[in-house]
């Protein structure tokens, strides 16, 4: 393919609006080779170009090369971003030279209308609450290299979990209101999320108004259904009505667009939301469909009347207990990295988030994702490619973003590496060699090319790359001394014995990956603000992208060994030889018995789906939970109103026992609806959970706040050695993590 040396360019604009995207793609170039562009009135090659043009689409743009000359003309200051960032996204800049990698020529436009990120303001975020106006400007024409046209704040007095922490430099309110300044700066589109309070509809209307007539720009306000801001749902729908009609009293051509997002106390929200929706209101110009949603995005679509367009709101940014977790369709995220990375790490998840979009964009006109801090940056950035050009290449992408914010470094090695990130989440980390292979991969770049160090979308990515070498080394050497301590005690051992072979300590290359780990975390927390750990850069929680406060967490059953066998010690001699050949038995099953744990197995062993939208509480990442009270098997906590599995195996005429463990049970005496089937016959119906006690085993094997129920299994329920079990709770749900099927006698 042939390329184009744009090595000492000059930069042609003569009208103010060109000249202002001049500026800016000049800044751009500088950062690249140490030079700025000279901008003159008069083209010469090789030489990048400015110019408006009449058309009426502000997200179109048109390129043309000729002659050494690459012409960008938009109708204005947005679209002449887009036609520069372009060429950037397609040019290498090496050792001060600029190489176009192919002729770009042609004209431009988006594939979705709405195509934005929120990056509000607020202390939950780890990153955005340290930034300075610099640091968000840099971020917007970041985000408008990818084709971004919104950006989404959040009003401080608005968000009932904010608080001001050390980190922010401005009030709240303050910066919402600049940052709507400096969007406009770039004519982008500026939406706020604007949540319910508890006041009346009067007293809320007036505040908001006031917040609206002060916003230099606003073109959207989002106020989520619930998550926080919870009214029933005609409540909700005659709320955003009064303060659609403020807002239009003081910006007459912003819109309101409500979130179908239900809240957790009101059932019947997304029957009466759909029920005010049909009466047509005229105040509001659009949905949004969002976490906690009260319909799937098909639903949605069918319910709600064609007047109203839907805009995405994607949870590009947590990885567990969310919206889209990693590995949404099957929930196979193995436990030792969901422990040890948590909700809100670095996650690149190119591949999945393409499964998504392209499963969502029929629906929708558009999206503004939900962010919480640049640990997603790479997703931002796939995600807002895809609403510009839907049939992108993947690839692509990827080679796009290293060219444009990586620069120093072959694009195609970037590319490989953040692929490659996400394979490192497949599978049991001690059974992936693969993450070896990416570590070294980054481990060389930085050392071929040092100023990579200064670069924090790099440093990103190593240091997630270092984490997951850490969680496989760990693991590796972890279950070692697991297997080595229970062999120690099956042969007769003492207990301090297998107690001296779990505290064996890590050697002295682990010790410096995880030194290398903590200085990179400080690097990034000074080169943006990233807050990785609480006590030293000021993250508000754990589950916040706090990494290095979840990254030693338990990942395999070393510490609940350790726990188990230090409170042997205090047992007589008689009790203590029965509780150690139980801990050694616990999972374990004869013949014809079954044993299952969502953890240790995942779904894909039970030969059935799960019935609509379960949900995975995970307790590994839980700093307070996984402290060695849980045993690994039940760090998975499924909860839904239903669990269903097919299995066979097991022997004719032989009476079973069901032992379920289930998270204990808060639920009101007076709910009666818990039920087991086997093949369709009523195995047990009652309160929660019902089914016979087992103190002793719960207390001796069982995590804390962790019951057992024991369910008959007569021979005739199965057919031919085989069973279908459901267990039920259809008001309430249940939670629960493991099962056994074991022989009655």
């Amino acid at each position: 393919m042939k390329t184009f040396d744009f090595t000492g360019l000059t930069i042609c604009a003569s009208d103010e609006t060109p000249r202002k995207a001049a500026a800016l793609f000049s800044a751009e170039i500088a950062r690249r080779t140490g030079a700025e562009p000279v901008i003159t009135d008069v083209p010469a090659a090789p030489c990048v170009s400015f110019a408006l043009c009449g058309c009426e689409n502000r997200d179109a743009f048109t390129l043309d090369l000729s002659g050494g000359i690459l012409t960008v003309t938009a109708p204005g200051i947005r679209g002449l971003i887009y036609g520069y960032s372009y060429f950037l996204r397609k040019s290498i800049c090496k050792n001060g030279q600029i190489t176009l990698i192919k002729d770009i020529s042609g004209q431009y436009a988006p594939d979705k209308s709405i195509r934005g990120h929120q990056l509000g303001y607020r202390s939950k975020t780890n990153a955005y609450d340290a930034w300075t106006l610099d640091q968000y400007r840099r971020y917007y024409l970041d985000i408008m290299m990818f084709g971004s046209n919104m950006v989404e704040h959040i009003p401080g007095h608005s968000d009932p979990g904010q608080s001001h922490n050390c980190l922010m430099m401005y009030d709240a309110d303050e910066l919402c209101l600049m940052a709507s300044q400096m969007a406009d700066d770039f004519d982008l589109d500026v939406s706020l999320w604007y949540p319910n309070d508890e006041l009346n509809i009067e007293e809320s209307v007036k505040i908001r108004k006031a917040f609206f007539e002060k916003c230099p720009r606003l073109n959207v306000v989002f106020p989520p259904g619930g998550d926080p801001g919870d009214f029933p749902g005609d409540e909700f729908v005659e709320r955003t009505i009064a303060i659609a009609r403020a807002l239009k009293e003081v910006k007459p051509d912003a819109q309101m667009w409500p979130s179908a997002q239900k809240p957790h106390t009101e059932f019947a929200w997304g029957e009466d939301f759909i029920e005010e929706m049909n009466k047509l209101p005229g105040e509001i110009d659009g949905v949004i469909q969002g976490p906690n949603r009260a319909f799937t995005i098909d639903q949605l679509r069918r319910l709600l009347p064609m007047k109203y367009p839907i805009r995405l709101y994607p949870d590009v940014t947590h990885n567990v207990r969310c919206e889209y977790p990693v590995h949404f369709e099957r929930d196979d995220w193995h436990y030792a990295v969901t422990a040890a990375l948590s909700r809100e790490s670095i996650n690149p998840r190119p591949t999945e988030y393409r499964i998504i979009h392209r499963q969502t964009r029929p629906y929708v006109v558009g999206s503004v994702s939900y962010s919480e801090g640049v640990n997603d940056d790479v997703n931002k950035m796939v995600w807002g490619d895809m609403d510009y050009f839907p049939d992108v290449n993947l690839r692509d992408t990827l080679l796009d973003y290293a060219r444009a914010f990586i620069w120093d470094a072959p694009a195609e090695k970037i590319a490989d590496g953040i692929l490659a990130l996400e394979r490192n989440w497949e599978g049991d980390p001690a059974e992936n060699p693969h993450i070896e292979n990416t570590l070294e991969l980054f481990l060389e770049l930085r050392r071929e090319f040092p100023v990579l160090s200064e670069n924090w979308r790099f440093c990103q990515l190593i240091f997630r790359a270092e984490c997951d070498a850490l969680v496989r080394r760990r693991r590796l050497f972890e279950l070692g001394l697991v297997e080595e301590a229970r062999e120690c005690l099956l042969k007769g051992g003492s207990i301090q014995d297998a107690l001296e072979i779990l505290g064996t300590e890590f050697d002295d290359s682990y010790k410096q990956l995880h030194a290398d780990i903590e200085d990179l975390a400080a690097r990034l927390f000074a080169l943006i603000g990233m807050q990785l750990e609480v006590e030293r850069f000021h993250a508000e929680a754990w589950e916040r992208g706090a990494t290095l406060d979840t990254l030693d967490l338990p990942i395999t059953d070393r510490a609940w060994l350790q726990n188990r066998l230090n409170f042997a010690l205090s047992l007589d001699g008689n009790e203590r030889g029965g509780f150690i050949q139980g801990l050694l038995n616990r999972n374990k099953v004869g013949p014809g018995e079954y044993y299952f744990s969502l953890a240790e197995h995942g779904f894909h062993v039970l030969g059935v789906r799960q019935e609509g939208e379960p949900y995975l509480d995970f307790q590994g990442d839980r700093v307070n939970t996984n402290d060695g009270s849980i045993p690994m098997s039940q760090v998975k906590l499924y909860d839904s109103y239903s669990f269903r599995c097919k299995l066979g195996g097991f022997e004719p005429g032989v009476d079973y026992k069901l032992r379920v463990s289930y998270k204990r049970s808060h639920q009101t005496v007076f709910l009666k609806k818990h039920t087991v089937t086997a093949n369709g016959v009523e195995i047990y119906c009652g309160k929660p959970y019902g089914g016979e006690q087992d103190p002793l085993f719960d207390k001796y094997y069982l995590a804390p706040n962790t019951e057992t129920a024991t369910y008959i299994l007569p021979a005739d329920v199965f057919v031919n050695g085989c069973v279908e079990l459901v267990i039920c709770e259809p008001v309430a749900g249940m939670m629960m993590s493991e099962f056994w099927i074991l022989k009655k006698d």
